[in-house]
């Protein structure tokens, strides 16, 4: 997965533009993450800001869209391409502001760059 790519849908997840997925449910390799709390697209960095609830202590983690390997709209979830263990690794999100920080949001980029790669699944 390029850098690049990290802040945009792959063509086959199934995204439709303008589709709101607020409160769809967020499912990684191993199990439930949360939900979709709010979607942003700043700097062209595209991304979801999920809610953990106590999964980690009432949390919330940002999922840059390139890491969604599946939509599915019917029952309201997004399926992601690397376990809990490794969404919660990523650079900790603590405000609202950090959405704005290009610096911040490069950083969770590169995070999931480094990763490898996953087979691609559906929600």
């Amino acid at each position: 997965m390029a850098i690049d790519r990290i802040w945009s849908y792959a063509p086959q997840v199934g995204a439709v533009e303008g589709l709101d997925l607020t409160g769809f449910a967020v499912v990684a390799t191993d199990g439930t993450i949360g939900h979709v709390d709010r979607q942003a697209d700043h700097f062209g960095m595209r991304h979801l800001v999920v809610d953990t609830g106590v999964w980690v202590f009432g949390k919330s983690v940002l999922v840059p869209v390139g890491v969604v390997t599946g939509i599915d709209t019917e029952d309201r979830r997004i399926a992601v391409a690397y376990t809990r263990g490794e969404v919660k690794a990523a650079p900790r999100f603590r405000t609202d502001s950090e959405t704005l920080d290009p610096e911040y949001l490069t950083s969770v980029g590169d995070y999931y760059h480094r990763l490898p790669p996953r087979e691609t699944t559906t929600a």
